[in-house]
């Protein structure tokens, strides 16, 4: 008797501690970015917040520098549950949707304040296109203001001609067509050994993505022309956050507004620091000539009356009510 109950007792206590393991529930969230960009930082603490807001009863790991999936198929990956959640930036899947490609539309929005405010305008019509292909928005973040890079002084956009020009989106590749530049695409995650290789000797990004790549190596000029603010987006396979219990999505959508506030503030006080670095590490970092600025500024007119026909009646609204 004593013999059985024993073994009751041992079948219990197993039991009892398999069930935190049952309920526990784990997601791949797969990023681009190397693991000390401000973005996978930030990707990072989201998880830790969503941890310990849940008592670990959902576990999220990140997988930083493409190392899950390459930048192009995160979103594809997470829509088709190979991972639940993921952050891409979202002007690479403009040839989907014009809408992801609003926040790279030259001279549109140059400052923090207009880039909030342009993410706000668009927001809904995003989310409502994600919606369509299975995934939920959970939160965006900026990258700094957008310079050019190159290894020779450019006065006008006539010097740019004949570049190899590092293209990563619809707007990019476009800029290197007006400007007759010839675009080769190349992912974040790439960029160093392009450089190295001399696969591109040119191209346009941010601050932190020229640190990440040490442009210095490679380049000698930076100009800050603050062309535009990119965004990455994270979001989740909307089945995966609707099979969670509801205090588990509140814990997500609650970690997900601070990894906003707490990303646009990294993002605002890291440009500034990444420039440094740049100039630390010997670069020229210059504003761009007048000739130069003018004749991108051109670009940017061009590149926003090609977005708006393709955007049509949708995207003039949402230029609209960013511009109110």
């Amino acid at each position: 008797m004593s013999r059985l109950f024993k073994t009751f007792a041992l079948a219990a206590c197993v039991a009892a501690l398999a069930v935190p393991a049952m309920a526990q529930t784990k997601w791949n969230l797969p990023a681009a970015y190397p693991a000390d960009n401000p973005h996978s930082v930030n990707l990072i603490a989201f998880a830790k917040d969503v941890a310990d807001a849940t008592g670990n009863k959902l576990q999220i790991t990140v997988h930083p520098a493409a190392s899950l999936f390459k930048a192009p198929e995160i979103k594809r990956a997470v829509a088709t549950g190979q991972a639940q959640a993921g952050e891409v930036l979202i002007s690479l899947h403009e040839n989907e949707d014009p809408m992801f490609g609003i926040d790279v539309i030259p001279f549109l929005a140059t400052s923090y304040p207009a880039a909030k405010k342009l993410w706000l305008a668009s927001k809904p019509a995003i989310e409502k296109k994600l919606a369509s292909q299975g995934l939920m928005l959970l939160f965006a973040v900026p990258w700094g203001p957008q310079g050019i890079y190159a290894k020779k002084d450019l006065n006008t956009v006539e010097d740019m001609k004949g570049l190899k020009w590092r293209a990563y989106n619809v707007g990019t590749s476009r800029i290197a067509e007006l400007v007759g530049a010839q675009p080769v695409t190349i992912q974040a995650a790439e960029l160093p050994q392009a450089l190295a290789t001399g696969v591109v000797n040119a191209f346009m990004t941010s601050g932190s993505t020229g640190y990440d790549s040490k442009s210095w190596e490679t380049m000698t000029h930076f100009y800050d022309t603050q062309a535009w603010i990119p965004k990455n987006v994270t979001f989740v396979n909307k089945a995966a956050f609707d099979a969670l219990d509801k205090p588990t999505q509140e814990a997500i959508l609650k970690a997900s507004a601070v990894a906003e506030e707490r990303g646009w503030k990294l993002a605002e006080e890291k440009a500034k620091w990444y420039l440094e670095q740049l100039q630390a590490n010997k670069m020229k970092v210059l504003p761009p000539p007048p000739a130069l600025k003018s004749g991108l500024e051109k670009i940017g007119e061009q590149l926003t009356a090609d977005w708006l026909k393709k955007a049509g009646s949708d995207g003039e609204a949402v230029i609209a009510a960013y511009k109110k």
